[in-house]
């Protein structure tokens, strides 16, 4: 009898797993796929690699503006793809240690809920049997492809596993969907200098985050030659055609070699077996607090439940399910989860924006500066201004922070602390800040308020 049974080694898995086995729980670990899940193997470690090589290259063909000249600039798109893939496996590989250093059983297939009451999970996989006191599910999330005439058995149609796995660039590239995933790959390709257009249904792109950033980011790119096609829905995908209409109705199509669906992400909650266990479902498994199920011994953790579909969000669960298994007190909180976007400039956020504040009643004060207020974003990012957002409540306790600009997602967790630990403007004025750093823009901005 193991302690704790995991379903899933993602970001939510493999976290749970190392947390326990150090704990000393007996722990056993089942992944179909590879360590890491889809965030490690086809999601953000794969794609912010790719994403710095086209930085580095945005950077060496930028470098007269900052004294120097290369004779010739060019990528290889094969090395740009087999350096991601080395990132992947070294990153793995540090995972299978973690695994063998906590003594956490792990079981490569597919696990199988075959029962269980409030004692006792009984789970197979392949002809092993096992059973558990705990169970927790981290199965993840996939791509939703939604049932557009022409997307089925289309050879021009990827997710972000078959883009990740191209070892050419496309000629062109169409985008459905100007969400994180999406914009980050059309910022990928665009950097290569490949044609590159993006279709949102949405007024705006990044819908969520800060509606003036999302412009501010749309505006940047649209100038790098990004084509955007707002509020405007994909009727029907003819080969490599995609047909859509716009707000008024009006028909139009685009051309593109290959055809990304980036539209959203839905929980996994089916092919084992969870519909032999008495556990709520809504739009994922519905979980307390505490990542505790409707059944006690059974909790929830990452992409799974349908609610922040971002690693980080998963471990933090996952530690949270963890720390309630050993009697720990810890609960999970939502209010200070970050977003970064990695396109080049990067967009960082957290917490509540002006429209989602509004929208709830809640009165907020206001400073908006231009991340030129920060000398080293000025040294380091020649003819870009930027922008820091920061709300608060009237008597001055951080409400939301959002930032456009490179290497605002090195230092957004100062804002995540603030907002978790309910820090006041005048904590943060005390705060000395090193200098020159582009994290200054965060002092800079509180003095505004």
């Amino acid at each position: 009898m193991y302690d704790i049974a995991i379903i899933g080694a993602g970001p939510a898995g493999y976290v749970a797993a190392e947390n326990a086995g150090a704990s000393g729980l007996k722990v056993v670990l089942f992944e179909k796929k590879e360590l890491g899940g889809v965030c490690l193997n086809e999601g953000c470690i794969p794609t912010k690699t790719l994403l710095y090589s086209a930085k580095m290259y945005d950077h060496a063909q930028g470098g007269k503006k900052y004294g120097i000249t290369a004779q010739e600039v060019a990528y290889d798109y094969k090395k740009i793809a087999d350096r991601k893939t080395k990132v992947v496996r070294k990153l793995v590989a540090g995972i299978k240690m973690k695994m063998e250093h906590h003594n956490v059983e792990v079981v490569r297939g597919d696990a199988y809920i075959q029962s269980g009451n409030e004692s006792c999970i009984n789970i197979t996989c392949g002809e092993q049997a096992y059973q558990a006191a705990k169970l927790l599910i981290c199965t993840g999330s996939e791509a939703f492809v939604p049932p557009i005439p022409g997307v089925q058995d289309n050879p021009a149609i990827l997710t972000n596993r078959e883009i990740l796995s191209l070892t050419a660039a496309p000629e062109s590239l169409t985008v459905i969907g100007g969400g994180v995933i999406g914009m980050e790959f059309a910022s990928f390709y665009n950097s290569l200098g490949i044609p590159v257009t993006v279709i949102e249904m949405l007024p705006e792109i990044l819908g969520g985050i800060d509606k003036e950033i999302g412009e501010m980011l749309r505006s940047i790119y649209a100038k790098k030659g990004i084509k955007f096609h707002l509020n405007s829905r994909v009727t029907a995908i003819e080969g490599n055609t995609v047909h859509f209409t716009d707000a008024e109705g009006n028909e139009s199509s685009i051309e593109g070699d290959k055809i990304l669906v980036s539209v959203g992400r839905r929980p996994v909650l089916q092919g084992y077996g969870l519909e032999n266990i008495p556990v709520a479902v809504e739009r994922g498994i519905k979980v307390n607090e505490h990542m505790q199920t409707s059944m006690p011994n059974v909790y929830a953790a990452g992409d799974v439940t349908g609610f922040s579909l971002l690693a980080h969000t998963a471990s933090r669960e996952a530690e949270v399910a963890i720390n309630h298994i050993r009697g720990i007190e810890d609960k999970m909180e939502y209010n200070a989860i970050p977003g970064i976007v990695y396109t080049n400039p990067e967009v960082s956020s957290v917490g509540l924006t002006e429209e989602q504040a509004a929208a709830q009643g809640i009165e907020y004060r206001l400073s908006k500066l231009p991340m030129t207020y920060a000398g080293r974003f000025v040294a380091e990012n020649e003819g870009q201004t930027g922008l820091c957002k920061i709300l608060t409540t009237p008597d001055g306790k951080v409400l939301g922070v959002h930032l456009l600009g490179n290497a605002s997602s090195e230092f957004i967790c100062a804002a995540c602390m603030a907002i978790t630990n309910r820090l006041t403007v005048e904590q943060l004025r005390r705060t000395v800040f090193p200098h020159p750093t582009v994290c200054e823009i965060l002092k800079e901005g509180v003095f505004e308020i």
